[in-house]
Order: C-alpha cells, then sequence, then structure tokens
C-alpha cells in the first residue's frame, strides 16, 4: 500500500467528542457535530484521537463513537478511526472493531508513557497496522507521548515502507523536522502536518505534502477554501485564505501545540460552545475554561472574524445536510 492507494488529502477535523455536563457521551451532540463537518465541506474526519480525549473513554465509548461517525458520515468524506493504547493487543482490537464498523482507516499514536525506542517502535507499528486491511495512518505526535519520531529519520522511512501505512501524521513542534518527514516520504505515503500558512503554502505547492488535521476544526471555514485553492494550484487565493487562518490559530494555539488561555481541548470545547457549535463539555482531569479566558476566546472569535463566518449557520447546527 502507498499514498495512491487512498485519497486523503485536504483539511480534516480531529474531532472532539462531546461529553454531557455530568460526564456521559452525548450521542445526538456527536451526531449533529458530524452533520456540521460535512456541511463545512471537510475533506476527511478522524475521531478518538487526541482531541476526542481517547484517553477518558471506556473501550466501549470508544467504539461507539467510531460506529455513530462511520454510520454519520455515511461515506461522504473519509472517517479514519483513533486506536491509540498502551498495547498492541489493545490498539489491535479498537482496530479490528474500526474494520468491522466501516471505517475508511486507523491511526495510532507511539503508545503514550512508555518512551520506546526506534526498533520498538517499529515493531509496535509494525504488528498493529498489520492487523487489518484497512490503510494505516502513523501519527508522530511529541507533545502527547514525549516521542519525537523525527529523531529518526530512518526511522520514518522504514514505518512508510510497511506494508498496510499510507499516511503520516507528523506533529511535531519542530517545523523543520516536519519537512524532513515530507523529504522522506511524501512520494511514497501521504503525509498530514502543519502547512495552513504562506510557508506551508510554499512547500505544498512545490516539494509536497497533503493536508492538515486540526484539533476540532475550528478554522474549517478558512482552511477548506484554502486546500481547494491549493488544488488549483491558485497560490493568491490560498494566500489569502492562510492569512485568515493564521488570525484565528495563532492566537489560540503556540508552536508546540500548547494552547494559550488554557488546555487545547478546553480552549476548542469553550470556543465551540460560543459559536454555538455542539462540543460538548470536557471531561476530568481537563477542567472548562472559564471567566476571563473564555472572554479572551470569545474576543478572538471575533477579531478574526470567525464568529461572523459563521453567523449564518448558527441555529443550523442539529439540522440534517
Amino acid at each position: 500500500m502507498d499514498r495512491d492507494d487512498v485519497s486523503w488529502h485536504g483539511y480534516w477535523p480531529a474531532a472532539p467528542t462531546p461529553f454531557t455536563a455530568d460526564g456521559a457521551l452525548d450521542e445526538d451532540a456527536w451526531r449533529a457535530l458530524l452533520r456540521l463537518y460535512v456541511r463545512q465541506g471537510v475533506h476527511g474526519v478522524l475521531v478518538n484521537g487526541s482531541t476526542g480525549e481517547w484517553f477518558s473513554q471506556s473501550p466501549a465509548e470508544r467504539r461507539r463513537v467510531a460506529e455513530i461517525a462511520v454510520t454519520e458520515v455515511a461515506g461522504r468524506v473519509p472517517v479514519v478511526v483513533g486506536v491509540t493504547a498502551y498495547t498492541p493487543a489493545e490498539a489491535i482490537g479498537l482496530a479490528r472493531h474500526a474494520a468491522d464498523a466501516g471505517a475508511d482507516g486507523v491511526l495510532a499514536t507511539p503508545p503514550p508513557y512508555v518512551h520506546p525506542g526506534p526498533e520498538e517502535l517499529l515493531a509496535f507499528f509494525a504488528e498493529v497496522s498489520a492487523a487489518t486491511d484497512l490503510p494505516f495512518m502513523v501519527y508522530n505526535w511529541p507533545r502527547g507521548v514525549a516521542v519525537d519520531m523525527g529523531d529518526h529519520p530512518d526511522l520514518v522511512r522504514r514505518l512508510a515502507d510497511l506494508p498496510r501505512v499510507a499516511a503520516i501524521k507528523d506533529s511535531t513542534g519542530d517545523w523543520l523536522r516536519m519537512l524532513a518527514t515530507v523529504e522522506a516520504v511524501a512520494d511514497r505515503v501521504r503525509v498530514f502536518g502543519s502547512f495552513l500558512h504562506r510557508r506551508g503554502l510554499a512547500v505544498l505547492l512545490e516539494l509536497g505534502g497533503d493536508g492538515n488535521i486540526d484539533g476540532g476544526g475550528l478554522g474549517a471555514p478558512f482552511a477548506v477554501p484554502y486546500y481547494e485553492a491549493v488544488a488549483r494550484r491558485d497560490g493568491a487565493a490560498a494566500r489569502t485564505w492562510a492569512d485568515r487562518y493564521t488570525c484565528l490559530s495563532g492566537r489560540l494555539i503556540r508552536p508546540d501545540y500548547s494552547g494559550v488561555f488554557g488546555s487545547p481541548i478546553a480552549q476548542l470545547k469553550g470556543a465551540m460552545s460560543l459559536l454555538g457549535q455542539p462540543g460538548g463539555h470536557v471531561r476530568p482531569p481537563l477542567r472548562p475554561v472559564t471567566g476571563t479566558a473564555l472572554e479572551a476566546i470569545g474576543a478572538v472569535l471575533e477579531e478574526s472574524g470567525l464568529a461572523d463566518t459563521l453567523a449564518p449557520e448558527r441555529g443550523a447546527v442539529g439540522a440534517r445536510p
């Protein structure tokens, strides 16, 4: 399997999982959020990733979230299911369920907390990716797992050579290291990274790369047309949309993917609440963003133009497309 075996590209939200105020999985809000993404024209959806708070869900909840996503999206865009876990056996069980549910692919980070070395990482991804016939996305997420696979350039190339690996999501905070991943493997697998800015545009147009998988998809109204302009090779339009996106994201998320006003997921759900979107509540150990921090997020939404851009669709988030 290689990059030509999938059509994965463009702007994908890494979807948050909505919870009620008392911590239950909010299935109605989850369905409404998926319908919102489809209406916004995103090019794919990642569920049960870091933004989806997989770490605070039970295995049964993770399976239910995946099932609803596949059913609700109904093939209109790809659905990739996160199966990150502490052991290969756990990840394989989730991957096999995703395959049975009809997902289009699966994704995993290195096992959190474990700090595996290069050979252990290769063995882990070889075992998990081979467990199903689904295309597999390797996720480099140093902030979450304290291992940066980009420290080992040969490892990235060896991972791209695994038979089921079709993509790499590289979320290192080191942008030049992400570029090294593009240079090393973009001719063989899809690469999702940090491309939603003018520097990223230059890379997409000249070096390679395929898309962004963005925590929550808050910037979809700017990022979807950006990638459509990239596909047309319309640099002028793409620069305009990139500038609008960075005016939003650059004031909420730092280059290392930490949040400016709180933890990134709590920030996201606070912003979605202000916009009338069905993001739901966070689960402990996360805490909601409130007070002056929430007010500051609201100012960013207004000053970036996102609130005005989304105004016509408020109140319609539960409607079917």
